[in-house]
């Protein structure tokens, strides 16, 4: 079978290799298809934490059970996706039901090789049953779920004001949810036509273009004075991720899902004044990924908005690159591999 492999920085190579070996309690999967996300760009870029090269990317996945290997539940020839965080089940974390930051995790495409691949052995505890979507919109369950367990975080409160800042596929997902939850959703974005995307597909009320210095002034007058209750960051820009802690509202939450390498700062008087709460959101759980997909069963997000490029997988190689480039367009590339 083939694989495509990112050697380094910059650097991809398809290998052909023996079909993987099954091993008791794993599922084998066909891989139909494999969304492309920010952290499969930043590790093309070399920039993406807790990663290492050689790698194989691709934790947004749809595919077909090849072979079921006796595991209870699935059938040959059903349409599945995969919940990519492999936990311990021991740790901490996993104890107190929060596997998604498990102290010993292993994403698979980050910290191991990931589905982009003609064929993938799974744990069967970490495939998740179709229910009858697309294969599209199973590779879309995975992003959308990282912003439905950043909402859930942020415990958001209908009629709130909710601050994203980045309109990427992440950014654009938490939207969706904010307004799921009947939040009044601000998005923010240095990117003109993704702040277009937003008022054009996801109907957002208000859009800030973030480079420009009235950005503040604008968040006063959407929120009456008061601020947004909740800030998201979706960026993972240092810059960006600092400046908004004083966007934020007094008595206010602050998530960070955006990620990156260095260390952040910020200022303590005006944080402590505001009795701020700040936190992280990393991954998704099973009840998140089962929350995305009821919600596109019951037609409140639409996964077909989203994917603006499509490419073949023999093609991936040629074509990762320009998806790095703003100028394109890019909200979701996805692949078609079977």
């Amino acid at each position: 079978m083939n694989q495509l492999i990112c050697i380094q920085p910059g650097q991809f190579e398809y290998k052909d290799v023996e079909m993987p070996v099954v091993k008791t309690g794993n599922v084998l999967l066909k891989i139909k298809r494999v969304g492309i996300c920010g952290t499969d760009l930043h590790a093309y870029e070399g920039t993406q934490p807790y990663f290492n090269y050689p790698r194989i990317l691709g934790h947004e996945l749809a595919a077909e059970v090849a072979d079921a290997n006796g595991c209870e539940g699935f059938l040959t020839g059903e349409a599945v996706t995969v919940l990519p965080y492999f936990s311990c089940g021991t740790c901490i974390a996993c104890r107190n039901g929060k596997p998604n930051c498990c102290v010993n995790i292993q994403v698979c495409g980050v910290h191991t090789d990931g589905g982009m691949a003609e064929y993938f052995s799974v744990p069967a505890h970490y495939v998740i049953h179709g229910n009858g979507l697309s294969y599209d919109e199973l590779a879309l369950v995975e992003p959308l779920a990282i912003g439905a367990h950043g909402i859930r975080r942020a415990n958001v409160q209908t009629g709130e004001f909710v601050l994203v800042i980045g309109a990427g596929p992440i950014g654009l997902g938490l939207m969706e949810f904010a307004r799921i939850a009947g939040a009044r959703v601000i998005a923010a974005d240095v990117n003109a036509n993704r702040l277009a995307f937003c008022e054009q597909h996801l109907h957002v009320q208000y859009t800030i273009d973030a480079s420009v210095e009235e950005i503040y002034r604008e968040l006063k007058e959407i929120t009456n004075a008061d601020m947004p209750t909740v800030v998201i960051d979706a960026t993972g820009n240092r810059g960006a991720m600092i400046t908004a802690f004083s966007y934020l509202a007094h008595g206010g939450r602050y998530v960070l899902v955006g990620l990156q390498k260095q260390e952040l700062s910020f200022s303590h008087p005006e944080f402590h004044k505001r009795e701020a709460t700040l936190m992280s959101s990393r991954n998704a759980t099973k009840a998140d990924f089962a929350f995305v997909m009821q919600c596109m069963k019951e037609g409140l997000i639409k996964p077909s908005t989203y994917i603006t490029h499509r490419t073949k997988f023999s093609q991936v190689k040629d074509e990762f690159e320009g998806w790095l480039n703003p100028a394109n367009g890019v909200i979701k590339a996805m692949v078609e591999v079977g």
